[in-house]
């Protein structure tokens, strides 16, 4: 699996409007600033999350997005299903019925399509944000935060 730009970018967000105080609202510009993503783009990803309900928009001065759950309540698959991403196998290999490899094999990549499926559904925001601490303060990093 290969994770795409919409991914990629999307994890960040998320990630980074967890570190929020309170998971209070911040703005695009000062997202896209803080992970070095182009805000136009960011954007429209954070759009199509708020209508999976992963995010909530706030309006006004201080408004931005904000997280609509706890980062423990919001799973790495979630995220990439909100954005379009998907882990599906490709469907143009059909299984040659005359050779018990073929079906060895599709039955392998079935299997691990769905051990995949469920990691993607078991990591969490909180997971990964305690993954990002843990690699910084290793690193003797204090309070910068770009993944």
């Amino acid at each position: 699996m290969k994770l795409t730009t919409r991914g990629h970018y999307s994890v960040k967000a998320l990630l980074d409007l967890s570190l929020q105080p309170g998971y209070g609202p911040t703005s695009v510009k000062m997202i896209a600033q803080r992970q070095d993503l182009p805000a136009p783009y960011l954007e429209k990803l954070l759009i199509e999350m708020r209508r999976a309900n992963l995010v909530n928009s706030v309006r006004g001065s201080q408004g931005g997005y904000q997280l609509a759950r706890e980062p423990s309540k919001i799973s790495l698959g979630q995220i990439l299903a909100a954005v379009g991403e998907t882990i599906e196998p490709l469907h143009h290999h059909q299984a040659d019925a005359t050779q018990a490899e073929d079906w060895v094999t599709l039955t392998l990549w079935h299997r691990l399509h769905e051990k995949l499926k469920d990691a993607l559904y078991s990591i969490t925001l909180a997971d990964l944000y305690y993954d990002a601490r843990s690699w910084q303060a290793a690193q003797g990093e204090q309070t910068s935060f770009v993944i």
